[in-house]
């Protein structure tokens, strides 16, 4: 069993033990994954690039705690849709690829569909 499988399984007994597979639709765990996220952002939010790239320890442990969180939700919710998220992840790097070649968008942020042919 790999690690991502061990945490899936060990959220699942903290879930259980709390009986709350009852409030794990993917509607609420897709709501509360978007509130963690929001908290992640809320620490960068007015910051300079260089500070956000220079968090003092304080605010690197809040971050850690968001990120743990919004790792939570997410493999949550990938266990109770029955998503492989190695396999999605996986699938969606080829899928990137394919739409962001690298000789062609080199050094170039823009979307994919903005780079015509």
């Amino acid at each position: 069993m790999d690690e991502q499988q061990q945490l899936t399984n060990l959220i699942r007994a903290f879930v259980a033990e709390r009986d709350w597979s009852q409030y794990h639709s993917p509607k609420n765990l897709s709501m509360a994954l978007s509130v963690e996220v929001s908290e992640l952002v809320e620490i960068f939010q007015w910051l300079t690039e260089q500070q956000s790239a220079n968090l003092d320890s304080a605010k690197l442990a809040e971050a850690q705690d968001e990120l743990a969180d919004i790792y939570y939700y997410l493999l949550r919710l990938s266990d109770v849709l029955g998503i492989d998220l190695k396999k999605a992840l996986s699938k969606k790097m080829q899928k990137n690829a394919e739409k962001y070649p690298a000789d062609k968008v080199r050094g170039d942020s823009r979307k994919y569909s903005d780079y015509g042919d």
